[in-house]
């Protein structure tokens, strides 16, 4: 619990405090389930660029249909709803989630808003799916592949090889697990399968 004695000559102050404190504190703990590490087939990898050598550098994606499934197990899929507004070039979704109520807090309802871009491929759906897994990074789902290391796989191709997709995989579990002891850059090869 936090204590703060600057308030303590101010006793209505200090309750609210303390309750505002709390209710932030049981906030977080009620964001568990999306805030969990993000499994291997809760991701999508995409190329971001292939370089002058030829080696793809990839890039990780939460899916949508993660978005849906964590939010679900964490609200139920009655307690949150999305809404999508076509913009200028794009799209916003606001996705707003019903906190139950505690012993210590009342029923809180949260928003936020994110955007995205018209994407190339399918635009329409492409840009609301972009738009509703960048508002879901709000809530802290996904954030955690923010911090993983850049990987780079070595290959002529413009698209990621299937020997790659199992080493990501394994990259993704190690990650999860503590497992994974190499540095900021990751290069993959198909060398590396083991047989």
């Amino acid at each position: 619990m936090f204590t703060n004695t600057l308030l303590a000559p101010f006793p209505l102050l200090n309750i609210a405090f303390f309750s505002y404190i709390q209710g932030m504190e049981q906030t977080a703990n009620t964001l568990e389930r999306l805030t969990q590490p993000i499994q291997p087939d809760e991701i999508e990898w995409r190329v971001q660029m292939q370089t002058k050598t030829g080696k793809l550098i990839v890039v990780p994606y939460i899916t949508n249909r993660c978005v849906m499934d964590r939010f679900d197990k964490q609200f139920g899929w009655f307690g949150w709803q999305n809404e999508i507004t076509e913009i200028q070039g794009g799209f916003l979704c606001k996705i707003t989630v019903t906190v139950p109520a505690t012993h210590t807090s009342p029923v809180q309802i949260l928003s936020k808003t994110d955007g995205a871009s018209r994407t190339d491929i399918e635009p329409v759906k492409g840009g609301i799916s972009d738009a509703m897994k960048r508002c879901a990074v709000q809530f802290g789902l996904g954030r955690d592949l923010y911090n993983y290391p850049r990987v780079f796989v070595d290959t002529p191709d413009k698209f990621i090889p299937d020997w790659a997709h199992t080493q990501l995989e394994m990259l993704v579990k190690k990650i999860n697990d503590g497992s994974y002891k190499g540095g900021e850059i990751v290069t993959l090869r198909a060398s590396y399968q083991k047989v």
